[in-house]
């Protein structure tokens, strides 16, 4: 099964509309957990949110997680092995109040297992291959040191 997750903040219609409407074209089923959207997905089981109680069997049932670039869902990913596909939310199109979630994918780009989907095209891409999942042991303690010197610094600039 495929996961999307939009977080439980704000909305991310954009996101839930996109995997929509290719839903149809994808091997695996897809559970699309919408938040406060107000796009009703036709091509795809969805939920408005996931009980906390359930959220960690959901997730560990899902083969790839499609999210927001919360980091909060980058380290429950992580912690399953599962690969994660982000589509960060812009600001521009009123999906957050600044691009932290563009910040965020910059630092994360290229580390085993995450994926950043810029276009529908890359997401839907993305979905149609067979993804590496993290590795559980993180082979970088530079990379690592990075992102939470980066993280760090970010938090005390907001």
């Amino acid at each position: 099964m495929i996961l999307v997750t939009v977080g439980t903040q704000l909305p991310f219609d954009r996101l839930v509309k996109s995997v929509d409407t290719f839903a149809n074209e994808l091997s695996k089923p897809v559970l699309a957990q919408i938040g406060k959207g107000t796009y009703t997905p036709q091509n795809m089981k969805w939920i408005k949110n996931i009980e906390p109680k359930d959220f960690d069997n959901v997730f560990r049932d899902a083969s790839v997680i499609v999210s927001h670039a919360g980091i909060g869902t980058v380290l429950t990913a992580k912690r399953f092995g599962k690969p994660i596909i982000l589509v960060p939310r812009l600001a521009a199109l009123g999906e957050h109040r600044n691009d932290h979630q563009l910040a965020t994918v910059s630092q994360l780009v290229g580390r085993p297992g995450i994926y950043v989907a810029n276009t529908d095209d890359d997401l839907r891409n993305y979905l149609l291959e067979e993804l590496d999942s993290p590795s559980h042991e993180d082979s970088s303690e530079a990379g690592r040191a990075s992102l939470v010197t980066y993280l760090k610094n970010y938090i005390m600039t907001v």
